[in-house]
């Protein structure tokens, strides 16, 4: 387990410094920063999309630099015959393999921390402009509305920060499978591809009436794909009421503790999957040449 945790530190350091991680995460920043200055004329509904769009900006750009520092810790290191001098010391492929991996997914946290933070701020200052209210009014009830409406956007979007996280740890044990054999030319749009993929099984269902071939391919496309609908919460934390402050009576309202139990149940969905891919990438690492290109 210590060497895991060396391995570990090193990747999550390598990634943090290579220049297109802060590249992508001051970008995030900046457009979620121009972003939250811009109305979106939405009728009522500019706080929405402003999540909605700010959430899609943080999975794309977190994505991108996990899958980098993904194809420059693994491949990379094969092909310079780093990896040969590191397989030299007493450690384990499973423990280079798994101290990569949560290197990588701990370099994607800090980077949705980061860009997690400037969205909630900004959600925050946008608050009374959206639902035109004042912050200098004198009248108590149009400050507890505020109030009310911050706490109720803020607590929608921690979940689903969480669960665009996990989303990416499921691409980056696809993606980390992947980069013991090929680089980042080929990894990249492989992984967007099944991204692409992952967010399509979701119109394979339901099946009533299908035929057994139909059936089967659903099952097949579901269980090798990710089945990245279980990371898709927008409807509740976004789009819904949550049942807190000026809306704790309304019975229309979702309760935040039904979305952190579902929460609870993408992570575990999450550890399957990546468990299944690491495997897979264990497997494609056993067999991998460590002496530089194969053929």
């Amino acid at each position: 387990m210590y060497r895991t945790w060396v391995i570990l530190r090193h990747t999550f350091t390598e990634a943090v410094v290579q220049p297109i991680y802060p590249l992508l995460v001051g970008l995030g920043c900046a457009i979620l920063i121009v972003f939250g200055l811009l109305p979106f004329f939405t009728l009522g509904e500019d706080t929405v999309m402003f999540k909605s769009v700010g959430l899609d900006v943080i999975l794309l750009l977190v994505l991108i630099a996990t899958l980098f520092a993904a194809s420059k810790s693994v491949f990379e290191e094969i092909e310079d015959r780093t990896m040969l001098t590191l397989m030299s010391k007493p450690v384990h492929r499973w423990e280079v393999l798994l101290g990569k991996y949560f290197g990588i997914i701990a370099a994607a946290l800090l980077a949705v921390v980061i860009m997690g933070a400037v969205i909630c701020l900004a959600t925050y200052w946008r608050i009374p402009t959206d639902y035109m209210l004042s912050t200098s009014s004198i009248d108590e009830r149009d400050l507890r509305t505020i109030w009310g409406y911050r706490m109720m956007h803020l607590s929608g979007l921690i979940p689903e920060l969480v669960l665009k996280w996990l989303e990416i740890c499921v691409l980056a044990a696809v993606g980390v499978a992947l980069s013991t054999r090929v680089s980042l030319v080929v990894n990249l749009p492989v992984v967007i591809l099944i991204y692409i993929a992952g967010n399509l099984t979701r119109f394979l269902f339901p099946l009533e009436g299908q035929s057994i071939f139909a059936k089967a391919f659903a099952c097949v496309a579901t269980t090798a794909l990710p089945y990245l609908e279980n990371f898709d919460l927008a409807g509740a934390t976004l789009y819904s009421r949550l049942r807190m402050y000026q809306f704790a009576e309304d019975q229309t309202a979702i309760q935040l503790a039904v979305i952190w139990t579902y929460v609870a149940w993408a992570v575990g969905y999450a550890a399957v999957y990546v468990s299944l891919a690491l495997s897979a990438g264990m497997w494609l690492f056993h067999n991998r040449e460590l002496g530089g290109s194969e053929g």
